[in-house]
This record gives C-alpha cells, sequence and structure tokens, in this order.
C-alpha cells in the first residue's frame, strides 16, 4: 500500500491533484464567457438544484420575461413559477427581482463589465452584498466572466477535497474557498482548470455513492482511498 497520501503536505498534494487531472482531462481554455448575468443569475438558480432543472427553470424565466427588466418588474407569483423547475423557487424569484433593482440603480443596463476593472476583493464584497448570492456565485462570476484568480468550491470540490485530505473533515464550504486558494498560486488558469477538473472528477469517479476508486487517477494520493476503500470498507 503505498504511504504517499499522508507523505505529502496538503500545499504538494493540491499541486499534484491538479497536475494529474490535467493528465487525465487536458488543459482547458480559460476564454473569459461573455454574458455575467446569466452566471450571476444561473448560479443562484443552482442552489441545491440539478444542472438540468438549473437550465430549465433560466430558460423557462427568459421565455416568459425576455429581458431583466421584465424579469425584475414581473409579479414575483409568476416569476416563481417560471422558475418552478429549481428548488424554493420563491425565495430565488424574490432574491433575484432584488439583485436586479439593485444593480439597475447603478447600471440601467443589467452590465456587470465594470467587475473587470476592480479588484477581487471589493469585486467579491460587491457581488457577495446582492441577496442570495454566497462565495460560490462571486467566484463563479469572477472566474468564468472575468478571469480573476479566485476558486469556486462546489460540492465535488470540497468532497474529493476532504477525500484526497487537503482540508480536513469538518472544514465548511465557506472555509474551504480560502484554505484552497493558498495552495495555488494567484493564476486564473490554474484555478479555471482546477475547479474544472475536480468537478468532472466528482461527476464521474469521485462519486458521491460508490466511488470508483479503482480507476481514480489520485488513488495514491488520497486519505479516503488508503484509510477505508484499500481495507475493503465501503461507504
Amino acid at each position: 500500500m503505498s504511504q504517499l497520501a499522508h507523505m505529502l503536505p496538503p500545499k504538494e498534494k493540491a499541486w499534484q491533484v491538479h497536475l494529474r487531472l490535467n493528465e487525465v482531462f487536458g488543459l482547458l481554455p480559460t476564454y473569459p464567457r461573455q454574458d455575467p448575468m446569466r452566471e450571476l443569475i444561473s448560479t443562484m438558480l443552482s442552489h441545491r438544484t440539478t444542472h438540468a432543472n438549473e437550465e430549465k427553470a433560466y430558460s423557462q424565466m427568459l421565455e416568459r420575461f425576455p429581458s431583466w427588466q421584465q424579469v425584475m418588474d414581473a409579479p414575483v407569483e409568476e416569476l416563481a413559477d417560471a422558475l418552478s423547475p429549481a428548488e424554493f423557487p420563491g425565495a430565488k424569484a424574490v432574491n433575484i427581482q432584488k439583485t436586479l433593482r439593485i444593480i439597475q440603480q447603478t447600471h440601467p443596463d443589467f452590465n456587470l463589465a465594470f467587475l473587470e476593472q476592480m479588484d477581487v476583493s471589493p469585486a467579491m464584497d460587491w457581488l457577495m452584498a446582492l441577496p442570495g448570492v454566497g462565495l460560490k456565485t462571486a467566484t463563479l462570476v469572477l472566474l468564468f466572466n472575468f478571469h480573476k484568480p479566485v476558486l469556486p468550491v462546489d460540492t465535488h470540490v470540497h468532497r474529493i477535497s476532504q477525500r484526497v485530505g487537503l482540508i480536513g473533515a469538518k472544514v465548511t464550504h465557506d472555509k474551504a474557498h480560502a484554505i484552497l486558494l493558498e495552495m495555488f498560486p494567484p493564476d486564473a488558469d490554474v484555478l479555471y482548470n482546477f475547479h474544472r477538473h475536480m468537478l468532472k472528477h466528482g461527476q464521474k469517479v469521485c462519486t458521491f455513492r460508490y466511488p470508483k476508486c479503482g480507476s481514480c487517477a489520485l488513488q495514491n494520493l488520497c486519505n479516503y482511498y488508503e484509510e477505508v476503500r484499500s481495507k475493503g470498507i465501503d461507504l
């Protein structure tokens, strides 16, 4: 049995995870996405919701209310009905409309391009002051749309980081953002690929139930494999 899992300090292990997943999935281009508003609103919809239902809710919303002005002005009950594929559509409808009103006060065209000129910390603060916007949403907008050196921690990044041993078992999603970010250089390309590769690995291999440890490229780096699966203990 390999002892590498416990030999490497978390920062070095994180870099090895990054390199191995690069080999598995290939380097992904990091062209900034063109619609920050879509990123913002769709990520708000994604909380406790599958990607398929998030997409369906977003599409239904714009089919019924084709502009952000119309979304903002819609009766909240009708907006919630359009968002019904997402979990908690009523609360999300309220937060989306509040968010749109805040944005409109200073940017009537609902254009978030101003975030590109802001430093990371004030841009994060501005986004997280919006109703229903947390760390994951703010970091996704800044990384995907504005190529800022931040690291979104979704459920896959969090789960794999705990299993491999990059973070402790009791570290929350919010705390994991700062801990994991410290392990990497402030390079948006590196952070983007780490995030996207961890997501893919979590969907395909290191799944919530019955992870496919036998075919995992991270096997000899992984605390969970060494302590649990290699001993024949299952979930």
